[in-house]
Protein backbone atom coordinates (compact mmCIF):
# COMPACT_ATOMS: atom_id res chain seq x y z
CA UNK A 1 0.00 0.00 0.00
CA UNK A 2 1.45 3.16 -0.87
CA UNK A 3 1.22 6.56 0.74
CA UNK A 4 0.33 8.09 -2.01
CA UNK A 5 -3.19 6.20 -2.65
CA UNK A 6 -6.87 6.76 -2.33
CA UNK A 7 -7.14 3.41 -0.97
CA UNK A 8 -4.27 4.75 1.97
CA UNK A 9 -5.39 8.21 2.53
CA UNK A 10 -8.86 7.87 2.40
CA UNK A 11 -9.74 4.29 4.49
CA UNK A 12 -6.43 2.81 5.61
CA UNK A 13 -5.38 6.29 7.77
CA UNK A 14 -8.68 7.03 8.82
CA UNK A 15 -9.07 3.66 10.03
CA UNK A 16 -5.71 2.96 12.25
CA UNK A 17 -6.15 7.15 13.79
CA UNK A 18 -9.42 6.23 14.90
CA UNK A 19 -8.89 3.22 15.83
CA UNK A 20 -5.87 3.91 18.15
CA UNK A 21 -7.14 6.82 19.68
CA UNK A 22 -10.73 5.41 20.56
CA UNK A 23 -9.00 2.66 22.04
CA UNK A 24 -6.29 4.66 24.11
CA UNK A 25 -9.23 6.91 25.38
CA UNK A 26 -10.32 3.71 26.92
CA UNK A 27 -7.24 3.55 28.59
CA UNK A 28 -6.23 0.10 26.73
CA UNK A 29 -2.61 1.29 26.31
CA UNK A 30 -1.26 -2.71 25.62
CA UNK A 31 -4.71 -2.71 23.43
CA UNK A 32 -3.75 0.49 21.31
CA UNK A 33 -0.43 -0.57 20.68
CA UNK A 34 -2.05 -3.98 19.54
CA UNK A 35 -4.13 -2.53 17.32
CA UNK A 36 -1.26 -0.25 15.63
CA UNK A 37 0.99 -3.28 15.07
CA UNK A 38 -1.96 -5.10 13.28
CA UNK A 39 -2.27 -2.15 11.08
CA UNK A 40 1.16 -1.63 10.35
CA UNK A 41 1.31 -5.74 9.64
CA UNK A 42 -1.82 -5.07 7.29
CA UNK A 43 0.03 -2.27 5.80
CA UNK A 44 3.12 -4.77 4.90
CA UNK A 45 0.90 -7.44 3.86
CA UNK A 46 -1.21 -5.39 1.05
CA UNK A 47 1.48 -5.32 -1.22
CA UNK A 48 2.12 -9.26 -0.60
CA UNK A 49 0.32 -11.50 1.75
CA UNK A 50 2.78 -14.35 1.86
CA UNK A 51 5.71 -12.27 2.91
CA UNK A 52 4.08 -11.51 5.97
CA UNK A 53 5.67 -15.07 7.79
CA UNK A 54 9.13 -13.31 6.60
CA UNK A 55 8.41 -10.29 8.66
CA UNK A 56 7.47 -12.01 11.66
CA UNK A 57 9.97 -14.52 11.34
CA UNK A 58 12.20 -11.30 11.34
CA UNK A 59 10.34 -9.73 14.27
CA UNK A 60 10.53 -13.09 16.55
CA UNK A 61 14.12 -13.98 16.05
CA UNK A 62 15.82 -10.70 16.29
CA UNK A 63 13.86 -10.02 19.90
CA UNK A 64 14.46 -13.25 21.41
CA UNK A 65 18.66 -13.06 20.16
CA UNK A 66 18.39 -9.39 21.64
CA UNK A 67 16.61 -10.68 24.64
CA UNK A 68 19.49 -12.98 25.27
CA UNK A 69 21.98 -10.32 24.40
CA UNK A 70 20.72 -7.90 27.32
CA UNK A 71 19.56 -10.79 29.92
CA UNK A 72 21.55 -11.94 33.10
CA UNK A 73 21.56 -15.48 31.29
CA UNK A 74 23.76 -13.95 28.36
CA UNK A 75 26.14 -12.80 30.61
CA UNK A 76 26.39 -16.01 32.42
CA UNK A 77 27.62 -18.09 29.40
CA UNK A 78 30.76 -15.42 29.02
CA UNK A 79 31.75 -12.87 26.52
CA UNK A 80 32.88 -15.95 23.93
CA UNK A 81 28.83 -17.33 24.19
CA UNK A 82 27.93 -13.54 23.86
CA UNK A 83 29.67 -13.08 20.57
CA UNK A 84 28.72 -16.29 18.98
CA UNK A 85 25.38 -15.38 19.70
CA UNK A 86 25.56 -11.86 18.01
CA UNK A 87 27.30 -13.04 15.36
CA UNK A 88 24.67 -16.02 14.61
CA UNK A 89 22.45 -13.36 15.03
CA UNK A 90 23.96 -10.86 12.30
CA UNK A 91 24.63 -14.01 10.11
CA UNK A 92 20.98 -14.54 9.63
CA UNK A 93 19.83 -11.38 9.33
CA UNK A 94 22.26 -10.75 6.39
CA UNK A 95 21.64 -14.26 4.64
CA UNK A 96 17.74 -13.55 4.74
CA UNK A 97 18.89 -10.05 3.46
CA UNK A 98 21.47 -11.64 0.72
CA UNK A 99 19.59 -14.13 -0.42
CA UNK A 100 16.29 -11.92 -1.52
CA UNK A 101 18.54 -8.77 -2.56
CA UNK A 102 21.20 -10.43 -3.81
CA UNK A 103 21.46 -14.36 -4.67
CA UNK A 104 20.79 -13.80 -8.09
CA UNK A 105 23.20 -10.55 -8.32
CA UNK A 106 26.50 -13.20 -7.11
CA UNK A 107 24.92 -16.51 -9.17
CA UNK A 108 25.01 -13.95 -12.37
CA UNK A 109 28.85 -13.06 -11.30
CA UNK A 110 29.59 -16.74 -10.73
CA UNK A 111 28.12 -17.83 -13.73
CA UNK A 112 30.18 -14.96 -15.96
CA UNK A 113 33.16 -16.09 -14.27
CA UNK A 114 33.34 -19.94 -14.24
CA UNK A 115 30.26 -19.86 -17.00
CA UNK A 116 28.13 -21.92 -15.01
CA UNK A 117 24.30 -21.98 -15.92
CA UNK A 118 23.33 -22.03 -12.37
CA UNK A 119 19.62 -20.14 -11.49
CA UNK A 120 17.91 -19.02 -8.32
CA UNK A 121 14.75 -18.47 -10.25
CA UNK A 122 12.57 -15.62 -9.76
CA UNK A 123 13.17 -13.77 -6.42
CA UNK A 124 10.96 -11.22 -5.39
CA UNK A 125 12.12 -8.44 -3.18
CA UNK A 126 10.39 -7.89 -0.45
CA UNK A 127 9.64 -4.29 0.58
CA UNK A 128 11.52 -2.79 3.21
CA UNK A 129 13.82 -5.86 3.91
CA UNK A 130 16.76 -3.90 3.82
CA UNK A 131 15.70 -1.03 6.20
CA UNK A 132 13.86 -3.60 9.15
CA UNK A 133 17.25 -5.90 8.24
CA UNK A 134 19.42 -2.83 9.64
CA UNK A 135 17.38 -1.81 12.05
CA UNK A 136 17.32 -4.84 14.15
CA UNK A 137 20.66 -5.30 13.25
CA UNK A 138 21.86 -1.85 15.39
CA UNK A 139 19.36 -3.33 18.24
CA UNK A 140 20.94 -6.59 18.32
CA UNK A 141 24.64 -4.69 17.81
CA UNK A 142 23.65 -2.39 20.86
CA UNK A 143 21.65 -5.30 23.08
CA UNK A 144 25.43 -6.78 23.17
CA UNK A 145 27.00 -3.51 24.27
CA UNK A 146 24.38 -3.09 27.07
CA UNK A 147 22.96 -0.08 25.41
CA UNK A 148 18.89 -1.62 25.44
CA UNK A 149 17.01 -3.02 28.23
CA UNK A 150 14.65 -5.74 28.21
CA UNK A 151 11.21 -4.24 26.00
CA UNK A 152 7.86 -5.75 26.01
CA UNK A 153 7.37 -7.55 22.94
CA UNK A 154 4.69 -6.00 22.05
CA UNK A 155 6.78 -2.56 22.20
CA UNK A 156 9.57 -4.09 20.05
CA UNK A 157 7.03 -5.23 17.34
CA UNK A 158 6.03 -1.66 17.03
CA UNK A 159 9.18 -0.41 16.86
CA UNK A 160 10.48 -2.38 14.13
CA UNK A 161 7.06 -2.52 12.15
CA UNK A 162 5.30 1.03 12.57
CA UNK A 163 3.94 1.77 9.02
CA UNK A 164 5.12 5.02 8.36
CA UNK A 165 8.79 4.16 8.90
CA UNK A 166 8.55 0.45 8.05
CA UNK A 167 8.92 0.39 4.24
CA UNK A 168 11.95 2.88 3.14
CA UNK A 169 12.79 4.35 6.48
CA UNK A 170 14.22 6.43 8.17
CA UNK A 171 16.05 3.46 10.14
CA UNK A 172 14.90 4.41 13.40
CA UNK A 173 17.04 3.40 16.46
CA UNK A 174 15.47 1.79 20.03
CA UNK A 175 16.20 4.74 21.73
CA UNK A 176 14.77 6.92 19.70
CA UNK A 177 11.24 5.19 19.23
CA UNK A 178 10.36 2.88 22.44
CA UNK A 179 10.13 5.67 25.01
CA UNK A 180 7.48 7.39 22.77
CA UNK A 181 5.86 4.03 22.96
CA UNK A 182 5.72 4.67 26.79
CA UNK A 183 3.98 7.63 27.02
CA UNK A 184 0.48 8.21 27.95
CA UNK A 185 -0.33 11.59 26.30
CA UNK A 186 0.30 9.92 22.51
CA UNK A 187 -3.01 7.41 23.59
CA UNK A 188 -5.33 10.81 23.20
CA UNK A 189 -6.21 12.95 19.99
CA UNK A 190 -4.04 16.10 20.11
CA UNK A 191 -5.16 18.35 18.28
CA UNK A 192 -1.82 20.04 17.54
CA UNK A 193 -0.32 17.07 16.20
CA UNK A 194 -3.28 15.95 13.94
CA UNK A 195 -2.93 19.56 12.43
CA UNK A 196 1.02 19.47 12.17
CA UNK A 197 1.18 15.79 10.86
CA UNK A 198 -1.53 16.21 8.41
CA UNK A 199 0.56 19.88 6.81
CA UNK A 200 3.55 18.26 6.99
CA UNK A 201 1.86 14.68 5.23
CA UNK A 202 0.22 16.75 2.05
CA UNK A 203 3.12 19.13 1.60
CA UNK A 204 5.33 15.76 1.39
CA UNK A 205 2.63 14.03 -1.25
CA UNK A 206 2.28 17.49 -3.09
CA UNK A 207 6.36 17.60 -3.57
CA UNK A 208 5.81 13.41 -4.26
CA UNK A 209 3.06 13.80 -6.85
CA UNK A 210 3.43 17.19 -8.51
CA UNK A 211 7.02 17.82 -8.63
CA UNK A 212 8.87 13.98 -8.39
CA UNK A 213 5.81 12.25 -10.92
CA UNK A 214 6.52 15.18 -13.40
CA UNK A 215 10.23 15.21 -13.52
CA UNK A 216 10.08 11.56 -14.07
CA UNK A 217 8.87 12.50 -17.69
CA UNK A 218 12.04 14.12 -18.73
CA UNK A 219 14.32 11.68 -17.30
CA UNK A 220 13.14 8.22 -18.02
CA UNK A 221 12.98 8.90 -21.68
CA UNK A 222 16.86 10.06 -21.52
CA UNK A 223 17.94 6.97 -19.47
CA UNK A 224 15.45 4.98 -21.11
CA UNK A 225 17.04 5.67 -24.37
CA UNK A 226 20.30 5.32 -23.20
CA UNK A 227 19.57 1.78 -22.15
CA UNK A 228 18.16 0.65 -25.50
CA UNK A 229 21.25 1.90 -27.10
CA UNK A 230 20.84 5.37 -28.00
CA UNK A 231 23.02 8.29 -27.21
CA UNK A 232 21.33 11.29 -26.12
CA UNK A 233 21.63 15.06 -27.44
CA UNK A 234 24.07 17.24 -25.49
CA UNK A 235 21.50 19.27 -23.86
CA UNK A 236 18.83 16.33 -23.55
CA UNK A 237 21.51 14.27 -21.49
CA UNK A 238 22.22 17.17 -18.66
CA UNK A 239 18.72 18.22 -18.27
CA UNK A 240 17.39 14.08 -18.14
CA UNK A 241 20.24 13.72 -15.72
CA UNK A 242 19.33 17.44 -13.78
CA UNK A 243 15.60 16.13 -13.76
CA UNK A 244 16.40 12.86 -12.47
CA UNK A 245 18.19 14.38 -10.15
CA UNK A 246 15.61 16.83 -8.52
CA UNK A 247 13.07 13.83 -9.22
CA UNK A 248 14.94 11.55 -7.13
CA UNK A 249 15.28 14.91 -4.37
CA UNK A 250 11.78 15.53 -4.14
CA UNK A 251 10.88 12.31 -4.23
CA UNK A 252 12.46 11.47 -1.18
CA UNK A 253 11.99 14.60 0.54
CA UNK A 254 8.22 14.07 -0.45
CA UNK A 255 8.45 10.43 1.25
CA UNK A 256 10.47 11.74 4.54
CA UNK A 257 7.82 14.36 4.52
CA UNK A 258 5.03 12.30 4.91
CA UNK A 259 6.50 9.59 7.15
CA UNK A 260 7.27 12.29 9.62
CA UNK A 261 3.72 13.53 9.61
CA UNK A 262 2.16 10.28 9.58
CA UNK A 263 4.40 9.75 12.45
CA UNK A 264 3.08 13.13 14.40
CA UNK A 265 -0.53 12.28 13.65
CA UNK A 266 0.12 9.52 16.19
CA UNK A 267 1.70 11.70 18.91
CA UNK A 268 5.01 9.81 17.72
CA UNK A 269 8.71 11.54 16.28
CA UNK A 270 10.79 9.81 13.60
CA UNK A 271 13.91 11.30 13.40
CA UNK A 272 15.22 13.54 10.47
CA UNK A 273 16.25 11.50 7.24
CA UNK A 274 16.48 14.38 4.83
CA UNK A 275 17.73 17.82 5.70
CA UNK A 276 17.99 20.23 2.45
CA UNK A 277 21.17 18.18 0.96
CA UNK A 278 22.17 19.89 -1.82
CA UNK A 279 22.97 23.13 0.16
CA UNK A 280 25.63 21.06 1.38
CA UNK A 281 28.65 23.20 0.53
CA UNK A 282 30.78 19.70 0.21
CA UNK A 283 30.27 15.60 0.53
CA UNK A 284 30.92 15.33 4.21
CA UNK A 285 27.75 17.86 4.34
CA UNK A 286 26.09 16.15 1.44
CA UNK A 287 26.06 12.99 3.25
CA UNK A 288 25.23 14.35 6.53
CA UNK A 289 22.10 15.40 5.24
CA UNK A 290 20.67 12.61 2.47
CA UNK A 291 19.37 9.29 4.23
CA UNK A 292 21.05 10.56 7.46
CA UNK A 293 19.19 7.64 9.40
CA UNK A 294 21.54 5.36 6.68
CA UNK A 295 24.73 7.56 7.17
CA UNK A 296 24.48 6.92 11.17
CA UNK A 297 23.83 3.70 10.71
CA UNK A 298 26.92 3.49 8.38
CA UNK A 299 29.27 5.39 10.75
CA UNK A 300 28.13 3.67 14.11
CA UNK A 301 28.06 0.26 12.58
CA UNK A 302 30.29 -0.35 9.67
CA UNK A 303 32.57 2.75 9.59
CA UNK A 304 33.80 2.49 13.55
CA UNK A 305 33.54 -1.26 12.95
CA UNK A 306 36.27 -1.29 10.86
CA UNK A 307 38.46 1.16 13.10
CA UNK A 308 36.84 4.53 11.95
CA UNK A 309 40.01 7.55 12.21
CA UNK A 310 41.76 5.41 14.94
CA UNK A 311 44.44 4.30 12.93
CA UNK A 312 45.86 6.69 10.71
CA UNK A 313 44.53 8.47 7.55
CA UNK A 314 45.76 5.74 5.26
CA UNK A 315 43.69 3.19 7.27
CA UNK A 316 40.55 6.46 8.02
CA UNK A 317 40.39 6.45 3.72
CA UNK A 318 40.18 2.62 3.47
CA UNK A 319 37.78 2.39 5.84
CA UNK A 320 36.04 5.51 4.21
CA UNK A 321 35.62 3.88 0.48
CA UNK A 322 34.84 0.68 1.93
CA UNK A 323 32.07 1.63 3.86
CA UNK A 324 30.87 3.54 0.87
CA UNK A 325 31.01 0.44 -0.92
CA UNK A 326 28.59 -1.22 0.73
CA UNK A 327 26.28 1.57 1.28
CA UNK A 328 26.44 1.39 -2.66
CA UNK A 329 25.45 -2.37 -2.60
CA UNK A 330 23.11 -1.58 -0.29
CA UNK A 331 20.96 0.42 -2.35
CA UNK A 332 21.17 -2.10 -5.19
CA UNK A 333 22.38 -5.41 -6.73
CA UNK A 334 23.93 -4.13 -9.61
CA UNK A 335 27.88 -2.94 -10.17
CA UNK A 336 26.50 0.76 -11.31
CA UNK A 337 25.38 0.65 -7.35
CA UNK A 338 28.58 -0.32 -6.26
CA UNK A 339 30.63 2.13 -8.57
CA UNK A 340 28.35 4.75 -6.89
CA UNK A 341 29.06 4.46 -3.58
CA UNK A 342 32.98 3.96 -4.33
CA UNK A 343 32.43 7.40 -6.08
CA UNK A 344 31.29 8.67 -3.28
CA UNK A 345 33.68 7.44 -1.38
CA UNK A 346 36.59 9.15 -3.47
CA UNK A 347 34.69 12.16 -2.87
CA UNK A 348 34.62 11.91 1.22
CA UNK A 349 38.31 10.83 0.62
CA UNK A 350 39.26 14.13 -1.29
CA UNK A 351 37.07 16.24 0.92
CA UNK A 352 38.50 14.86 4.24
CA UNK A 353 42.59 15.20 2.44
CA UNK A 354 41.46 18.61 1.57
CA UNK A 355 40.47 19.58 4.67
CA UNK A 356 43.44 18.09 6.27
CA UNK A 357 45.60 20.64 3.67
CA UNK A 358 43.57 23.55 4.82
CA UNK A 359 43.64 23.06 8.42
CA UNK A 360 47.73 22.37 8.43
CA UNK A 361 47.65 26.16 6.52
CA UNK A 362 45.47 27.64 9.23
CA UNK A 363 42.10 27.76 7.42
CA UNK A 364 38.86 26.59 8.25
CA UNK A 365 37.02 25.08 4.65
CA UNK A 366 33.47 25.49 6.69
CA UNK A 367 34.27 29.35 7.22
CA UNK A 368 33.45 30.33 3.89
CA UNK A 369 32.53 34.26 2.35
CA UNK A 370 28.76 33.84 1.01
CA UNK A 371 29.81 33.55 -2.81
CA UNK A 372 32.69 30.97 -1.69
CA UNK A 373 29.72 29.16 -0.07
CA UNK A 374 27.61 29.28 -3.17
CA UNK A 375 30.34 28.07 -5.61
CA UNK A 376 31.37 25.17 -2.99
CA UNK A 377 27.57 24.40 -3.16
CA UNK A 378 27.10 24.34 -7.41
CA UNK A 379 30.54 22.41 -7.28
CA UNK A 380 29.29 19.71 -4.63
CA UNK A 381 25.96 19.67 -6.54
CA UNK A 382 27.64 18.92 -10.19
CA UNK A 383 29.13 16.13 -8.58
CA UNK A 384 26.47 14.52 -6.79
CA UNK A 385 24.15 15.15 -9.99
CA UNK A 386 27.09 13.49 -12.44
CA UNK A 387 27.51 10.65 -9.81
CA UNK A 388 23.62 9.98 -10.17
CA UNK A 389 24.10 8.97 -13.74
CA UNK A 390 25.43 5.71 -12.28
CA UNK A 391 22.91 5.47 -9.73
CA UNK A 392 20.13 5.92 -12.24
CA UNK A 393 21.67 3.87 -15.63
CA UNK A 394 20.55 0.12 -16.25
CA UNK A 395 24.22 -0.56 -16.82
CA UNK A 396 27.57 1.11 -17.39
CA UNK A 397 27.19 1.56 -20.82
CA UNK A 398 23.71 3.78 -20.89
CA UNK A 399 25.89 5.39 -18.34
CA UNK A 400 29.17 6.17 -20.52
CA UNK A 401 26.59 7.22 -23.22
CA UNK A 402 25.05 9.91 -21.17
CA UNK A 403 28.42 11.29 -19.58
CA UNK A 404 29.61 11.54 -23.06
CA UNK A 405 26.76 13.27 -24.47
CA UNK A 406 27.05 15.38 -21.26
CA UNK A 407 30.95 15.91 -21.81
CA UNK A 408 30.22 17.30 -25.83
CA UNK A 409 31.95 14.61 -26.73
CA UNK A 410 29.46 13.26 -29.73
CA UNK A 411 28.36 16.72 -30.21
CA UNK A 412 26.72 19.72 -28.85
CA UNK A 413 23.09 18.76 -30.61
CA UNK A 414 19.84 20.29 -29.08
CA UNK A 415 16.01 19.54 -28.42
CA UNK A 416 13.74 21.32 -29.19
CA UNK A 417 13.89 25.45 -28.66
CA UNK A 418 10.56 25.43 -26.77
CA UNK A 419 10.77 21.90 -25.07
CA UNK A 420 14.45 22.49 -23.86
CA UNK A 421 13.73 25.95 -22.82
CA UNK A 422 10.41 25.28 -20.69
CA UNK A 423 12.18 22.30 -19.01
CA UNK A 424 15.73 24.41 -18.18
CA UNK A 425 13.65 27.26 -16.70
CA UNK A 426 11.70 24.51 -14.18
CA UNK A 427 15.11 22.85 -13.36
CA UNK A 428 16.65 26.44 -12.59
CA UNK A 429 13.24 27.47 -10.17
CA UNK A 430 13.81 23.79 -8.63
CA UNK A 431 17.75 24.82 -8.06
CA UNK A 432 16.75 28.11 -5.92
CA UNK A 433 14.60 26.35 -3.83
CA UNK A 434 17.06 23.28 -3.16
CA UNK A 435 19.60 25.99 -2.26
CA UNK A 436 17.85 28.91 -0.82
CA UNK A 437 14.05 27.94 0.20
CA UNK A 438 13.66 26.70 3.41
CA UNK A 439 12.70 23.05 3.67
CA UNK A 440 9.59 21.37 5.42
CA UNK A 441 11.27 20.99 8.58
CA UNK A 442 12.25 24.65 8.65
CA UNK A 443 8.69 25.86 8.02
CA UNK A 444 7.63 23.65 11.05
CA UNK A 445 9.75 24.77 12.97
CA UNK A 446 7.78 26.51 15.51
CA UNK A 447 6.14 22.89 16.09
CA UNK A 448 9.04 20.76 16.46
CA UNK A 449 8.36 18.27 13.90
CA UNK A 450 11.19 15.72 13.87
CA UNK A 451 13.84 14.31 16.52
CA UNK A 452 16.84 16.39 17.20
CA UNK A 453 15.77 18.58 14.22
CA UNK A 454 17.75 22.23 14.69
CA UNK A 455 17.64 24.88 11.96
CA UNK A 456 20.67 25.77 10.80
CA UNK A 457 19.85 29.28 10.32
CA UNK A 458 16.90 31.56 11.32
CA UNK A 459 13.72 31.36 10.03
CA UNK A 460 11.98 34.65 9.04
CA UNK A 461 8.60 34.79 11.83
CA UNK A 462 5.96 35.25 8.13
CA UNK A 463 7.68 32.18 7.03
CA UNK A 464 7.20 29.86 10.19
CA UNK A 465 3.56 27.89 10.02
CA UNK A 466 0.92 28.66 11.89
CA UNK A 467 -3.02 28.50 12.44
CA UNK A 468 -4.03 30.98 9.50
CA UNK A 469 -6.87 31.43 6.92
CA UNK A 470 -4.67 32.46 4.38
CA UNK A 471 -2.22 29.17 5.16
CA UNK A 472 -5.21 27.31 5.94
CA UNK A 473 -6.48 27.91 2.06
CA UNK A 474 -3.18 27.53 0.50
CA UNK A 475 -2.68 24.05 1.75
CA UNK A 476 -6.16 23.07 1.06
CA UNK A 477 -5.48 23.85 -2.82
CA UNK A 478 -2.52 22.12 -2.66
CA UNK A 479 -4.27 19.34 -0.67
CA UNK A 480 -7.17 19.23 -4.07
CA UNK A 481 -4.84 19.62 -6.70
CA UNK A 482 -2.31 16.99 -5.55
CA UNK A 483 -5.41 14.52 -4.63
CA UNK A 484 -6.61 14.85 -8.29
CA UNK A 485 -3.45 13.89 -9.97
CA UNK A 486 -3.59 10.46 -7.67
CA UNK A 487 -5.19 8.87 -10.84
CA UNK A 488 -1.58 7.30 -11.50
CA UNK A 489 0.39 5.71 -8.91
CA UNK A 490 3.53 6.24 -9.34
CA UNK A 491 6.16 4.11 -5.86
CA UNK A 492 8.57 6.00 -4.14
CA UNK A 493 12.21 5.10 -5.64
CA UNK A 494 13.81 4.53 -2.30
CA UNK A 495 11.11 1.79 -2.32
CA UNK A 496 12.69 -0.37 -4.59
CA UNK A 497 15.98 -0.74 -2.46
Amino acid sequence: MLFNSYIFIFVFLPIALAGFFLIGRRGGRRIALAWLVACSFFFYGWWNFTYLSLLLFSVLFNYAVGVFLGSREGDEGGRPVRKLVLAAGVAVNLSLLGYFKYANFFIDQFNAVFGGGFTAGQIILPLGISFFTFQQIAYLVDAHRHLTREYNFLDYCLFVTFFPQLIAGPIVHHKEMLPQFARTDIYHVRARNLSVGVTIFFIGLFKKVMIADNLSLFADPIFDGAAAGTSPAFLGAWLGTLAYTFQLYFDFSGYSDMAIGLGRMFGIKLPMNFNSPYRAVNIIGFWRRWHMTLSRFLRDYVYIALGGNRKGKPRRYINVIVTMLLGGLWHGAGWTFVFWGGLHGLFLVVNHAWRSVLKHLGRDLDRQSRWGRILSMVITFLAVAVAWVFFRAESFDAATRILRAMAGVDGFSTLAPFRTAKLAIWLVVLLMVCFFAPNTQELMSRYRPALAFKPERPIPAWLKWRPMTILAVVLAVMTVITVLNLTKVNEFIYWQF
